[in-house]
């Protein structure tokens, strides 16, 4: 158990205890299923913890040059790199880190195949990100099967047969969903698709599997894999998952600044922003859990959670506590490793949290602080 009096505010703590939990199921599931389980910088990108992960997974997605070299020197293997458009400007760098490179469009993998056919370092897999047109992802910020939507192509715009140089075929359709929109996935993909399948090397079924969470049914999902493997023994399935690593494994320690009451609404200010180091939030949007309080209750002292940028919307509520809170009382919000390290800005030129790991001997260890010089290099 971390005892957050220990830790300065604001930072970021990633459990290792429960980042191995996380990781110990995963690898689980890649040994019983047969399918490669491959961390999404994406979502998770704290490199320290990479030794860590190394321990359980050997490769990585990418979605950018950073990512693929940040792939190549941390996770020691080139990267699976997807990215909705490449230019010939950041290409040779994706050519350089990547070990398979998955395209857009048609246009895109026509006009950067003959690149990947002249690079003499390694052998490249080229892939093609398709569209289903089916997901059960409800909200429009993450579903990239929406009507229009500039993510993978559709079936009616392929031939019978792929272009010469296409190994593999890559969708991604959820968001922290279940094995059961999975499930349901791939007969939308086999219907529309099937006619390639015969003949690709892998099929990359992306990200969104949640099976780290509670009440995920890890044995349906094995199931569905093995069964879809049967179908076709020759392709190698792979997953991509980024939450599923950092699913429930630290917390982000803030601590309360000021206490403003307006119109009977109170408004606990902290040291940290949603805006600036939750955007999720604001984005999904979603309400996190902070220990120690609850949704309003009645009676109870009840306040909001303000961000300290000057946003006029960087604020979340209401949560009610036991007693009423004072300046200087330290707010835990749960469950802030995965999609915030990777989205934080510096909007306000407010100082980013600390990066800090309680290790499985109980020790925090500070991977990273930051300061003034942090944000001023950003616009050298």
């Amino acid at each position: 158990m971390i005892d957050f009096k220990d830790i300065p505010s604001p930072a970021f703590v990633l459990d290792e205890r429960l980042l191995r939990k996380n990781l110990s199921l995963i690898n689980s599931v890649k040994e019983r299923s047969g399918a490669e389980i491959i961390l999404a910088f994406k979502a998770f990108a704290m490199w320290k913890a990479f030794p860590i992960v190394r321990e359980y997974i050997s490769y990585s997605t990418a979605s950018s040059v950073f990512e693929a070299q940040l792939a190549f020197e941390e996770m020691g293997n080139p990267a699976h790199t997807y990215s909705p458009a490449y230019t010939e400007t950041n290409f040779p760098t994706i050519l350089k880190y990547s070990s398979h490179i998955t395209f857009n469009s048609l246009n895109q993998f026509e006009r950067f195949y003959p690149a990947v056919q002249a690079f003499q370092k390694r052998k490249i897999s080229c892939g093609l990100r398709i569209n289903p047109e089916y997901s059960s992802v409800k909200t429009n910020l993450y579903n990239p099967c929406s009507p229009g939507s500039r993510m993978g192509v559709i079936s009616d715009l392929l031939g019978e047969k792929l272009p010469d140089g296409i190994d593999g075929l890559h969708f991604h359709t959820l968001c922290e969903s279940s094995s059961y929109e999975l499930e349901k996935t791939l007969v939308e993909v086999d219907k529309r698709f099937g006619r390639f399948l015969p003949s690709i090397k892998w099929l990359n079924m992306g990200g969104g599997h949640l099976m780290t969470r509670k009440g995920y049914d890890v044995e349906h999902l094995i199931i569905v894999l093995k069964k879809f493997q049967l179908k076709y023994p020759h392709i190698q399935l792979i997953l991509e998952p980024g939450s599923a690593f950092a699913w429930e494994t630290g917390n982000l320690v803030s601590s309360v600044v000021d206490i403003i009451e307006n119109k009977g609404i109170k408004t606990a200010i902290l040291d940290v922003s949603f805006a600036c180091h939750m955007p999720d939030c604001l984005e999904m949007p979603y309400k996190p859990r902070i220990v120690g309080a609850t949704d309003a209750i009645k009676d109870k002292p009840t306040y909001r959670m303000g961000g300290n940028s000057c946003l006029a919307g960087d604020y979340m509520g209401n949560w009610s506590f036991e007693h009423p809170l004072k300046i200087g009382d330290k707010i835990i919000f749960e469950d802030m490793i995965h999609y915030t390290v990777v989205k934080t800005n510096m909007f306000n030129g407010i100082s980013h949290p600390s990066l800090i790991c309680h290790t499985s001997e109980g020790k925090n260890q500070v991977w990273r602080t930051f300061d003034y010089s942090d944000y001023k290099s950003r616009m050298d």
